[in-house]
């Protein structure tokens, strides 16, 4: 199977933005130009990362059978802002890596589980497992990401426990 910049963890930190599906959007023209003016990439500022500790929870929740779009309607997101989608899942311990590897095909990375802190009750003799992927967040495909979620946890042998939407203060 071909590699494509969607495959290429790389591509998450180099300066680019990402749809709703977590894919790698081409630059605007003045993006473009401004890059062209001043040369080089984005500065890493710019650029925000799943492991980036300077953001603010806009929305989360533990509760499966909440909406996605009642969450998101009280929540402080701003959706044309880019944001890091966070996924706590509890695995057993021998089924982490098969689970991390598949959610990679789709552009998650594993971070560190401190990055939620005790925001979730993870069940006993089940690992804590945090999945978090940089994408612009609109209800339907935060719906459609929680039930992938819950999917890849249930077929290993775990329980999707919550998620987090954070974004950069402003």
């Amino acid at each position: 199977m071909g590699t494509s910049d969607h495959d290429d963890p790389e591509s998450r930190r180099d300066g680019r933005q990402f749809d709703l599906n977590g894919r790698p959007m081409a630059p605007r023209r003045w993006e473009t130009l401004r890059r062209a003016m001043i040369g080089g990439r984005a500065t890493p500022r710019d650029v925000l990362t799943v492991t980036e500790r300077d953001v603010v929870v806009v929305g989360e929740s533990d509760d499966e059978a909440a909406s996605s779009s009642s969450i998101l309607e009280t929540s402080t997101l701003r959706p044309d802002a880019q944001a890091v989608v966070r996924h706590v899942l509890a695995l057993p311990e021998q089924s982490v890596e098969a689970a991390v590897g598949l959610a990679a095909l789709d552009g998650y990375e594993a971070i560190p589980v401190d990055v939620v802190a005790d925001r979730f009750a993870i069940p006993a003799g089940l690992a804590p497992v945090v999945l978090a992927r940089v994408q612009l967040v609109d209800a339907l495909h935060l719906s459609q990401e929680r039930s992938r979620m819950a999917s890849l946890a249930s077929r290993h042998a775990g329980v999707a426990v919550g998620w987090q939407i954070v974004q950069r203060p402003g």
